[in-house]
């Protein structure tokens, strides 16, 4: 049966690719908007995503549609300029990449460090010139992209040049990803930028989990601490002018967590447990972001992978045994809180989960029975009556 759920979720993943991936967002309830009511219920969850009061959405409004066009208009004139700039830019990455793979067992140690490590620090004196003048913003992201890559990659051929025969890998992360972590730290904290800001945030959580792996911490009760300290960070950055940030962390902040919670419940209990609570956990998650009117698409995210944890772990709990009916009973009343939580990730995953249970009951009982064309007439009008249940409750959220 949960072979079977799996099926169902590929295909219609796979689907979202050959027909277009808004026939999934809309089935999750990201981006389906089809009346005024939602579309409200949008514009309020953006507003408090981003901060937006009501005066700031009139000031807006309030602007007149030629000011728009004339400031596209002038924007327009400099497309040329950053095209060339931009074209120019991948020939020369794309030069410096050729050079590197054509010749790279043919240099020396110190020319292999000059053309890593030393064009990254090149490309940092950029950066830092394109943020001293403040002229080009839009540069500022690939251009730290491009530094940290070729610093960081010149750092590790730094370290193998110097010890070749080296292979404690954790030591050379743990210096590397300091040095990154503090230079880029420093960078923030003189500038204030988005990128940088990110950056820091990677090079001193991957120093972090590297350096706690060293202590011998396990695995998982790194993944719990570290999970739990970006929603700390995250729920700072909602605060401040960083805070396109926050949802991405939030993202990972939970992916983090519920790992290491998922390997911590599995060594002590079961794998069927470890699905169930974790799971949900996750919608747990995911049903406090929905309290709070934030992040629609994190909510979406969390009930359908929540809610499919969920059901797979209590239907393996639940198979073969006296109770094996519960499983509908509760993908029954899950239907309820579709429609009080107007989630539609959630009734997808609980309308998959309930007929699916209802094909599997069917065939272990009925399938060597002179009932099963009863059986067979029976599960027709179970979809039809699950359906028409579905249909009347996605026009009520």
């Amino acid at each position: 049966m949960m072979s079977l759920l799996v099926v169902i979720v590929i295909v219609i993943l796979i689907g979202g690719g050959f027909w277009g991936w808004p026939l999934l967002a809309g089935a999750l309830g990201i981006s389906n908007i089809t009346n005024k009511a939602d579309a409200l219920r949008h514009i309020r969850q953006l507003m408090n995503t981003y901060d937006i009061t009501p005066a700031e959405v009139e000031i807006a409004l309030s602007i007149p549609a030629s000011e728009h066009s004339a400031t596209h208009s002038r924007s327009k004139g400099d497309i040329a300029k950053i095209l060339f700039a931009l074209l120019g830019s991948i020939f020369i990455f794309a030069g410096i990449s050729t050079y590197i793979g054509m010749f790279w067992d043919s240099m020396g140690s110190v020319m292999r460090v000059l053309i890593t490590l030393g064009v990254g620090y090149v490309l940092l004196i950029i950066l830092i010139s394109a943020l001293q003048e403040e002229k080009f913003p839009k540069f500022i992201l690939p251009l730290t992209c491009a530094a940290v890559f070729m610093m960081t990659s010149g750092w590790f051929v730094l370290i193998h040049e110097l010890y070749p025969q080296g292979d404690n890998w954790r030591t050379a992360v743990l210096a590397v990803f300091a040095v990154m972590g503090l230079q880029q730290g420093v960078l923030f904290g003189k500038y204030r930028r988005t990128a940088l800001l990110f950056t820091s945030l990677f090079f001193a959580y991957g120093f972090l989990e590297v350096g706690l792996d060293l202590l011998g911490v396990p695995v998982a009760y790194i993944s719990i601490v570290l999970g739990s300290s970006i929603f700390l960070v995250a729920t700072a950055l909602e605060k401040s002018p960083h805070r396109v940030l926050a949802e991405p962390a939030l993202l990972i902040g939970a992916c983090w967590l519920n790992s290491g919670l998922f390997d911590r419940i599995d060594l002590f209990t079961s794998t069927n447990w470890a699905s169930l609570i974790t799971g949900t956990c996750i919608m747990l998650t995911a049903y406090g972001m929905h309290k709070t009117d934030r992040y629609p698409r994190l909510i979406a995210l969390g009930y359908f992978i929540g809610s499919i944890m969920a059901y797979v772990g209590l239907f393996d709990l639940l198979q073969n045994s006296a109770i094996e009916l519960l499983y509908l009973a509760v993908t029954a009343s899950t239907l309820y809180a579709c429609v009080v939580l107007q989630s539609r990730a959630l009734l997808l995953t609980t309308v998959i989960a309930m007929l699916s249970f209802i094909v599997y009951f069917s065939e272990k009982h009925f399938a060597n029975s002179l009932g099963w064309p009863v059986t067979l007439v029976l599960i027709g009008i179970a979809f039809l009556g699950v359906g028409a249940i579905a249909i009347k409750l996605k026009k009520r959220m």
